[in-house]
């Protein structure tokens, strides 16, 4: 396959701007740009998603720049609802100089941009002059997210009309000062893209092309990367690669394929294969597994991967003792959580609801279906102390096969 061909087949194609496109993209050698504001201080699963492109185009002879908009990130891109809250600009820089590490780390040699550098120099008069005179009111207000806005209660400001043009700018910038002469963005960008390719027709009379991936969503259209209101981020000290392993375990089967196809290196042999794979014994997750270990060791290497596999072995085993507590954390950060005192098991057992009365709990722990720590226990009077903690902090019960809870000593 071509490069064209091949991101077509993993469903990376989009908006293309001209037929050209796909001649140039074969034929390698084209400097381009990604972007993305520092709203946090650091990526999550979905920038991810739409960041490996600079590899797969790398590979092809292709020359990446990320951009991180210092400048746009302080006016914010318009949302589909509401307005994006303002944030600091000591705040901004300091989620510039993350992300920055971070781009870099995930994309060894990449070149790293601020538009602030440039954005900063231009005054309000040149701003009107040199780019208002040069996209009309008429032109942006045609753009979908635009009339989104426009067509909602709180309608847009002034600040995040004028977001595209300094995209645009940006793309004209990149364009006269480095050469670049291709965007890349996730679909709901296409809009601003396509303004920074008028903004250079008009200006340089050059033409620029860009195209456009359909953004990564689950099979409810939400969002990759999304769980319960919350990002799955990049940084493990933000979502540890246990709990990134299992975030992706838990992918449902309809998007195994979709998600190997666009979010891993493996061949169009290799992912046939998985999902013949999977498909012929769906039970063992042969698909997730697949996904989860090309992720969790792409961004925090084989031994992090390995780690989250025997981790996810002795939490489900029950050999809990002997896992790292920041894992323990991890694995049970959504089992009924309590203050643990210490007291006779029954005790706790019934003075924290995990039975419902001691009758309950001495009918439990008679048939061995209560266990603290990994360990079956039969005694009543068996006493819960900071002696027999995991390292002298928490305490997991287990009541039947499923029912966890996790007790915290306080300071």
């Amino acid at each position: 396959m071509t490069l064209y061909e091949e991101l077509v087949w993993r469903g990376l194609i989009k908006d293309i701007s001209s037929p050209d496109l796909e001649k140039k993209l074969n034929e390698g050698g084209i400097k381009f740009y990604i972007g993305t504001d520092p709203t946090g201080d650091s990526l999550h699963l979905g920038h991810y998603s739409s960041f490996l492109i600079i590899r797969r185009l790398a590979a092809a002879g292709h020359i990446p720049f990320i951009l991180v908009g210092g400048a746009t990130g302080l006016v914010g891109d318009p949302k589909a609802t509401a307005e994006r809250a303002l944030v600091r600009r000591e705040i901004i820089q300091k989620n510039f100089d993350s992300l920055k590490a971070q781009l870099i780390n995930l994309f060894p040699g990449v070149t790293v941009v601020n538009n602030y550098d440039w954005c900063k120099e231009i005054n309000m008069v040149d701003f009107l002059r040199d780019y208002g005179k040069v996209i009309t009111v008429n032109y942006m207000m045609s753009k979908k997210h635009i009339q989104d806005r426009l067509n909602s209660d709180e309608g847009i400001s002034y600040a995040e009309f004028s977001y595209m043009l300094i995209q645009g700018i940006d793309f004209n910038f990149l364009h006269k000062e480095y050469g670049v002469d291709m965007q890349v963005a996730g679909q709901d960008q296409w809009g601003n893209i396509t303004t920074g390719i008028e903004i250079a027709r008009k200006t340089t009379g050059d033409e620029l092309y860009a195209f456009t991936m359909p953004l990564v969503l689950d099979s409810h259209g939400v969002k990759f990367g999304k769980t319960e209101g919350n990002a799955v981020w990049l940084d493990a000290a933000k979502t540890s690669p246990y709990e990134l392993y299992q975030f992706l375990l838990n992918t449902e089967d309809v998007m195994v394929e979709t998600y190997l196809k666009r979010l891993t290196f493996l061949t169009k042999e290799e992912i046939e294969d998985v999902v013949a794979r999977h498909n012929a014994e769906p039970h063992l997750r042969i698909g997730q597994k697949a996904l989860a270990e090309c992720i969790v060791t792409d961004l925090h290497g084989k031994e992090a991967y390995l780690n989250a596999v025997k981790v996810s072995e002795q939490l489900f085993s029950g050999d809990i003792a002997n896992i790292p507590l920041h894992d323990l954390l991890a694995g049970f950060k959504n089992v009924p959580h309590f203050d643990a005192a210490e007291g006779r098991l029954i005790d706790v057992l019934v003075g924290n609801g995990i039975c419902q009365s001691k009758r309950e709990a001495n009918e439990f722990l008679a048939a061995g279906a209560i266990s603290v720590n990994g360990t079956i226990v039969n005694d009543a009077n068996y006493q819960i102390c900071r002696d027999n903690a995991i390292e002298g902090k928490v305490v997991i019960i287990r009541r039947g096969k499923k029912k966890y809870y996790l007790g915290t000593f306080g300071d």
